[in-house]
């Protein structure tokens, strides 16, 4: 099993004991690459004892101010949650999207994201991810613990990596990173403000639509190009105009 492009990130984890008991078991799994999106209280000795002969995955952790820092080189991302959303996602199985970021991680980058023990991600938060996996618990007792939800999916990432059959799955080559499809998404807000097609303020509900729209054709970096290209055009004339001088 080469983890060497999975990553696991904690979004504002509040409780050190519980970053010490993910690279417990991140250490179980095989995975190495913790990224710890503004933790509330680390580095930390309680960490440090749940991690137990983890302390290495601590050792190496990255810890980042904001979430895009810690995905955006990344071309597959997966955003966890233990409820439903009223915006559609697409969604997958814990086994069927670690079987898909295994066959991602032989090309490039991969992230697994985690939100707060609290609230989870935000729907914010969810927009910067390709895919939404839910660990199917039952409806009265849906919350699970920060670790236990991480040893769950790397779980069926060790199983991913070792079972026949696996490299048939296909990564999507020259697929966006995470960095590029939220400059696209900016532009595409900028844009659409200026022709006058978004009329609510703030436009977050029509934006997060037209997102889970291209989201569904997995974006490549060629897409993502074209259709910035296509922005840009339309964007050209509207400034030609306001540079001519008035007419006499």
């Amino acid at each position: 099993m080469d983890s060497s492009r999975i990553r696991i990130v904690l979004v504002q984890p509040s409780h050190p004991g519980n970053i010490g008991a993910v690279a417990r078991a991140m250490g179980n799994m095989g995975l190495q690459k913790l990224y710890l999106v503004a933790p509330k209280d680390y580095p930390s000795p309680e960490a440090i004892a749940r991690a137990a002969a983890a302390v290495s995955v601590l050792d190496r952790a990255t810890v980042c101010a904001h979430l895009d820092d810690a995905i955006g080189d990344c071309r597959w991302v997966v955003g966890t949650s233990a409820r439903p959303r009223a915006i559609e996602w697409p969604e997958m199985t814990p086994r069927a999207a670690m079987a898909q970021a295994a066959a991602e991680s032989a090309r490039h980058e991969v992230a697994i994201v985690f939100g707060r023990e609290s609230s989870g991600l935000s729907n914010s938060e969810l927009d910067r991810c390709d895919i939404l996996v839910r660990v199917p618990v039952v409806a009265e007792f849906a919350s699970l613990n920060l670790a236990a939800a991480v040893l769950i999916l790397a779980y069926e990432l060790r199983l991913a990596y070792t079972a026949a059959g696996v490299t048939e799955l296909a990564a999507v080559s020259g697929s966006a990173t995470a960095e590029q499809v939220q400059h696209f998404y900016e532009h595409l807000e900028v844009v659409l403000g200026e022709i006058g097609f978004l009329t609510a303020k703030p436009p977050v509900k029509l934006m997060r639509k037209l997102k889970a729209l291209f989201r569904r054709s997995r974006l490549s970096t060629e897409d993502i190009n074209i259709l910035r290209g296509i922005l840009t055009a339309v964007q050209q004339p509207r400034v030609r105009r306001q540079q001519l001088p008035p007419d006499p």
